[in-house]
């Protein structure tokens, strides 16, 4: 069974709004075992509308559209489903009585343009929208000659509206008409390694998984997330052979998991700190505070996390760091002398039993022959000492910055499991 998403609105080709629809869409019928094939944007154009929905057709079994159901005079979706299924337009008395309701309810007065929006193609069924005027609709074909049933959903482009209707009404719908398949996820987190790296490590063990079985690389600036999905008709077994093959996984890569499923880096941190009974301070050059920013967009990281000194001038580092001035003429603020001094100072000034700190040319401008930019310096600092490690991440300053913070993340999550 295959299943495909429409979605429809000038607003989203131009740029103007972001199609967070179709993403959000094909997480919520994945999880329900109605895996998307395919996703289309089209403009507010009926013609584009009809060769869409005719190709569309000819593929896939369960045929979601969003977009177009409005009050206004842009909105064309209802009259171009009227002519793919060759039908009219009628006024649905359960619809109205909804639209009614809901501008009595806010002191509104109705007008003939909200009254339009109660009219629906004959031969489709209405999907009542809790949370707007336009309702939706379902439209049944069984196909004589397969035995099978076609649907097609169409569904406002609101989001909160198209939100409430998919998860309360279409997809409890679409169980009934259709046995979904049993599609499962593990995501497995990495840090301080490579796609390519990665690949080549796992290339054996990819190229012996079961057929049911996929592995995705899922990479960003600092992390590469592994997500292993399984598709199969028991859940039960599925579910055994998919924590057969992450137990295999975990076995060839253990140096670079730091978590599974959403968590983030920070909060695996947060969570060593919290439970050792430690605490945390950070001095930072050129991540500019975003260290202490990751750290403190964990709920309750006040109980672990003392402060930061952001030192992005060599006075400060000076004054405030214990930095000296002749290490600093003699190395350069990026060097291994200056972060091992800027996390010994925070950490021995905060009181704290861990400290981080960086210093690094992020870019674009600032790098030479001998320290390009990219070079980045990140010392930890802990009950038993400093280390201090030397990167080279690349030429690009937002990503230079999100991957320092998160390596320097990493190399204390490292050197917490080591004391315990």
């Amino acid at each position: 069974m295959q299943t495909e998403i429409i979605n429809i609105g000038d607003e989203l080709l131009i740029g103007q709004v972001v199609n967070t629809n179709a993403s959000w869409m094909s997480e919520q019928l994945d999880l329900a075992g109605f895996p998307v094939h395919r996703v289309t944007l089209i403009r507010d154009d009926p013609e584009e509308i009809l060769t869409i929905l005719k190709e569309a057709g000819q593929r896939a079994e369960v045929i979601l559209i969003t977009g177009g159901l409005g009050p206004t005079k842009d909105d064309l979706t209802k009259e171009t489903l009227c002519r793919y299924f060759n039908t009219k337009l009628i006024f649905d008395p359960v619809s109205f009585q909804n639209i009614e309701k809901m501008f009595h309810a806010r002191g509104f007065a109705m007008t003939e343009v909200n009254r339009k929006q109660a009219e629906i193609p004959e031969n489709c069924i209405a999907i009542a929208n809790a949370n707007g005027t336009a309702p939706g609709m379902w439209f049944e074909i069984t196909k004589t000659r397969a035995g099978t049933k076609q649907i097609y959903i169409s569904m406002p482009g609101v989001p909160f509206e198209m939100k409430a209707m998919l998860v309360n009404e279409v997809i409890p719908r679409l169980k009934k008409c259709f046995q979904p398949v049993t599609v499962l996820h593990h995501t497995l987190l990495t840090q301080g390694i490579g796609e390519s790296f990665l690949s080549d490590i796992l290339e054996e063990w990819e190229a012996h998984l079961p057929e049911n079985l996929h592995l995705a690389y899922l990479p960003q600036p600092g992390i590469v997330r592994l997500r292993l999905t399984g598709k199969g008709d028991n859940e039960v077994s599925l579910q055994k052979l998919m924590d057969e093959e992450t137990d295999k996984l975990k076995s060839l890569i253990p140096e670079y998991i730091f978590g599974e499923g959403d968590t983030t880096l920070e909060a695996v941190v947060g969570n060593l700190l919290r439970n050792s009974g430690t605490t945390l301070a950070t001095a930072e050059s050129c991540t500019g505070g975003y260290i202490a920013h990751l750290i403190t967009s964990i709920p309750g990281s006040s109980a672990y996390y003392k402060g930061s000194i952001v030192a992005y001038s060599n006075e400060i580092k000076i004054k405030e760091l214990g930095v000296s001035e002749r290490v600093l003429e003699k190395e350069g603020a990026v060097s291994e002398a200056v972060v091992i001094t800027m996390a010994s100072t925070v950490r021995n000034g905060f009181g704290t039993d861990y400290s981080i700190a960086v210093s690094g040319i992020s870019g674009p401008d600032g790098g030479t022959e001998e320290k390009p930019v990219g070079t980045v310096w990140i010392a930890v600092a802990g009950p038993s000492g400093v280390k201090a490690v030397k990167y080279l991440f690349g030429d690009n300053r937002e990503r230079n910055i999100r991957r320092t913070a998160l390596q320097a993340l990493n190399m204390l999550r490292k050197t917490i499991l080591e004391q315990l």
